[in-house]
């Protein structure tokens, strides 16, 4: 009984946290429980019955198949438990949502005893986890003339597992809660220094945002015991950033219900509300658990008596408030007129929140059991030989004759299932879609393997064409943590059917590269969706959304995900770079020229962003496209040329054959079969028989922005603006300045060159800049530590090849050694040179970090307070993000440059330029 002994000083241990047992997936530790149960006269019988009723995780979790079985062996009679009673083991196994549940059931009613055989039956007819083996069964037994299984297949037809559930209310009552002024981040829902325990729910929800404001959350639960908590991003948008599952589990647990009284922490139902909505990847998420997210618009630009907009000394508008949500407030949802009202007051519409397919996804308890319901409905429909009546919302299909399409638009055609042959869909649709490419991270990818064990999934869906599980998120620090989750995590994505960064057999070198990088080397054709599970999962070849832990499941699960087609902006450039910018400045350039030609108001926000971008390499694209996620947009789109887009598959090709010649490709020779899709279709571009992707002439777009080039004259940074007196507008990425704006003047305390905003391009401007300083000054004088990660081996291998990795070497006072990695953060850092291995490092903030109140000038994407930089009692972290040469020169005089300094410093230096096309980028 040693391992029950362990989990009983476990469960004691979580007490002096504050905790509950941990819930049980493990088969030895429920086998022990199941003997306890059946040992009458045992002294730990009664938590054991406990432990296996309420505390035993569902799926196909190692501890459902044994649970299911012994439910199996009451129900035959074949053991005894006065606990359990063959109808209440019925009602077990209708919890555990598939997998073992399924077989177990599908073998009782399809057996010889008829009774038996019904009540299984019944319990069938509320399941949708089925997969093609328990299909399978049925059809086989429904054509050998079995009855019972005739009488499921034609309630699956009806599709009674989803008819016969309870109506959603039509008044929902809640009371507010103020989570955060201006953009709330999923960083503060579920902060990336906590991923570790995200798969461990309780624990995990103990991060949220503050124990004082989970307090005041239990506060007014006590005060309104009738109403649900609405979390609210006031005057900013809910969910912005990070895509993480573990941020709406964490707002579930603490404001949801609960989805199952026989599985602990996996709550559902959360309401959330921003003044400007929410961001579109969470919303996602919300979906998954059967949410409801709202688009408040309590804030409103203030017009003046002739209706022009009034602005701040800062050129701003200013907001006034339209109507009050502060914390406390009592407001009814009516799901029926769809619209929020405060008493008897409306305030406002919010059809958008309950649109027929929304609707169908809060009845369900989430977005994964309408998703299999319709699956299991046309099955059952083909079976049977019948017409399968109408019962889900259809597919909203909208399309306007005589108007071209966009590039989103003609991906989302190509892609689409199950709509209405031969109709030509527009922006507004909402549809099913075969995702080609699909991404999991480290960090969540805990979270997506219990998400696939929860759907009863087993292998990768054969309509995916590769999956990627990467080890870079937590790529800084080998420590106690990682060693006891991401060997876990990459056996058991690796059996799923992944190519893994770490090899569970420890026959190829561990990869810690960039899951971006990788995603968009091995995404081989510009009409590819990719789903990943990462806001940044923005490839610069086809369409990419990134996604939560969940949605990443059900794309690896299924080879399908279900969303609108979004509308598009046009991005084009005019006018000519500076020889000393570097094309990162452009980047930046763009939403501070977006936002001023369309008076502040963010267009980008939950669009996809069509660049025409044409010149550029995938790997220098992908510092456009990877930036998108900054400007809220859901997508982006690179419009190339022909040539272009060659060349970028070739490079992709080699980079995917390196990781053959290392051993990742498996069984089924996924990596290869990508190289020899990327030859066809670069055969396919060389003949004319199918050009690089552009939308059409005639394609309508929701804006289009003219970058003007020739208007970048110095270097851009974007700044989180921590004091700015409107606390609405600090850490959101909307605030870009020039070089000049700080004067020379402003004290830099760390630089950070890394994440997946660089290429190898900024490691050679990092090697030629040092070089430089050395000539003109003598010598190489950090005045401010300079943490370096290269996003990938690859890298590294190519910079060691061609003489630069030696001259990073020659000034680094520290270089990573992957035979001894760090099994500890580092808390201090000297002003030298740290090359660190390839990964996320600083960017991802969940192992390592700058100094509290420190201000660092990085590369990456993010300056979300506490991310990359924590606050001190005397000062706010900040994260300055600028390209290579600004951060290279800033921690060599520990302060920013001025224009002259910098353009000095890069003289002779090949940055990443761009010029626009000259072609014209439509069919």
């Amino acid at each position: 009984m040693n391992i029950y002994n362990d989990y009983i000083q476990e469960i004691e241990e979580r007490k002096s946290q504050g905790l509950h047992p941990k819930p049980i997936d493990g088969a030895e530790l429920l086998s022990e429980i199941i003997a306890q149960i059946k040992d009458e006269n045992n002294a730990n019988r009664e938590d054991s019955l406990k432990f296996f009723i309420y505390n035993t995780l569902p799926g196909t979790t190692p501890a459902a198949g044994v649970k299911a079985k012994f439910l199996k062996e009451i129900i035959l009679g074949e053991a005894d438990v006065a606990e359990i009673t063959p109808a209440f083991a019925f009602e077990l196994l209708s919890h555990m949502k598939g997998g073992p549940s399924i077989e177990v059931l599908l073998d009782l009613a399809l057996g010889n005893d008829g009774a038996i055989a019904k009540q299984a039956a019944e319990v069938l007819k509320t399941q949708v986890f089925l997969y093609e083996a328990d299909t399978a069964r049925l059809k086989a037994a429904f054509e050998n003339g079995n009855a019972i299984a005739k009488d499921i297949l034609e309630s699956y037809a009806k599709a009674e597992f989803f008819t016969k559930l309870p109506e959603v209310a039509e008044e929902i009552k809640v009371v507010t809660f103020i989570a955060g002024e201006g953009d709330i981040s999923t960083d503060l829902l579920s902060p990336g220094n906590q991923a570790h325990s995200r798969s461990d729910r309780e624990l995990h929800g103990k991060c949220m945002i503050t124990p004082e404001a989970q307090a005041e959350i239990k506060a007014l639960q006590t005060q309104h015991p009738d109403k649900s908590v609405m979390l609210i991003a006031e005057k900013g948008t809910m969910g912005v950033g990070s895509s993480r599952m573990s941020g709406v589990n964490n707002v579930a647990l603490w404001t949801g219900k609960q989805a199952s009284p026989y599985v602990p922490f996996v709550n559902i139902a959360p309401i959330v509300a921003g003044t400007n909505g929410i961001s579109p990847i969470f919303l996602t998420t919300v979906d998954v658990t059967g949410g409801i997210g709202i688009d408040l618009k309590n804030w409103v630009k203030k017009t003046d008596a002739e209706g022009n907009l009034v602005r701040d000394e800062n050129g701003e508008p200013v907001l006034e408030q339209a109507y009050s949500v502060a914390t406390g407030t009592v407001l009814t949802i009516n799901t029926k007129a769809k619209k929020l009202y405060n008493g008897d007051q409306e305030l406002i519409d919010i059809s958008r929140s309950f649109t027929p397919q929304k609707m169908e996804f809060i009845k369900a308890g989430g977005s994964y059991a309408i998703v299999f319901g319709k699956k299991i409905q046309t099955f059952a429909a083909q079976t049977l030989g019948v017409q399968a009546p109408v019962v889900f919302a259809p597919s909203k299909e909208v399309s306007h004759e005589g108007q071209g399409l966009t590039a989103v638009e003609k991906i989302f055609n190509r892609n689409a299932v199950g709509t209405t042959p031969g109709k030509v869909l527009h922006a507004g649709s909402d549809v099913r879609v075969e995702v080609n490419i699909v991404g999991s991270q480290d960090t969540t990818g805990l979270m997506t393997a219990q998400e696939l064990e929860s759907m009863a999934a087993t292998t990768i869906s054969p309509i995916v064409d590769g999956a990627y599980q990467s080890g870079c998120h937590t790529a800084s620090v080998w420590d106690k943590k990682a060693q006891a989750n991401i060997p876990k995590l990459m056996k058991f994505m690796n059996d799923f059917g992944l190519i893994t960064a770490r090899d569970p057999k420890g026959v190829y070198h561990s990869m810690t590269d960039v899951i971006h990088k990788v995603l968009n080397d091995i995404t081989i054709d510009e009409w590819a969706i990719i789903i990943g599970g990462d806001s940044h999962t923005r490839m610069s070849k086809g369409v990419a959304f990134g996604a939560d832990s969940g949605t990443v499941a059900l794309a690896l699960a299924t080879g399908e995900a279900s969303m609108p087609i979004p509308e598009s902006v046009k991005v084009t450039f005019k006018g000519d770079m500076k020889s000393y910018m570097d094309f990162r400045d452009v980047v930046h350039a763009t939403q501070q020229q977006m936002l001023k030609q369309f008076g502040g108001e963010n267009v980008f926000q939950g669009r996809i962003i069509e660049v025409h971008i044409g010149t550029l390499t995938a790997d220098q694209a992908f510092t456009f496209t990877d930036w998108t996620a900054e400007m809220k947009a859901k997508a982006s789109i690179c419009i190339s040329e022909d040539e272009t887009l060659i060349e970028s598959l070739e490079i992709a090709k080699g980079r995917i054959q390196i990781m053959i010649d290392k051993g990742m490709d498996n069984a089924k020779e996924v990596l290869k079969g990508l190289i020899e899709k990327a030859d066809k279709r670069i055969a396919e571009i060389r003949s004319g028989e199918k050009p690089a992707l552009t939308p059409d002439a005639n394609a309508k777009y929701y804006a289009e922005v003219v970058v003007d080039l020739d208007v970048i004259a110095e270097p851009m940074i974007a700044d989180p603006d921590v004091n700015n007196a409107d606390v609405s507008k600090r850490y959101t990425h909307d605030t870009i300045r020039p070089l000049s704006f700080y004067g020379g003047t402003k004290k830099v305390d760390l630089g950070f060159i890394g994440s997946c905003m660089v290429h190898k391009g900024d490691m050679k401007i990092l090697a030629q800049m040092l070089k430089n300083v050395e000539a003109q000054k003598g010598e190489v004088k950090f005045n401010a530590p300079l943490v370096v990660a290269p996003p990938t081996y690859n890298i590294v291998d190519e910079l060691k090849a061609e003489g630069d990795w030696e001259v990073l070497q020659r000034y680094s006072g520290f270089e990573f050694d992957d035979n001894a990695p760090k099994g500890a953060a580092r808390t201090e850092y000297e002003n030298m040179l740290y090359l660190e291995r390839p990964g996320c490092n600083l960017c991802m903030g969940n192992q390592e970090k700058a100094s509290k109140g420190d201000t660092v000038m990085a590369t990456s994407t993010r300056l979300f307070q506490g991310r990359v930089v924590e606050d001190s009692a005397e000062k706010k972290g900040e994260s300055l993000l600028s390209s290579t040469p600004v951060v290279v020169l800033s921690t060599i005089l520990g302060r920013t440059p001025t224009i002259e300094e910098y353009t000095t410093a890069v003289d002779g230096i090949n940055l990443t330029k761009f010029a626009p096309s000259h072609k014209l980028l439509v069919k």
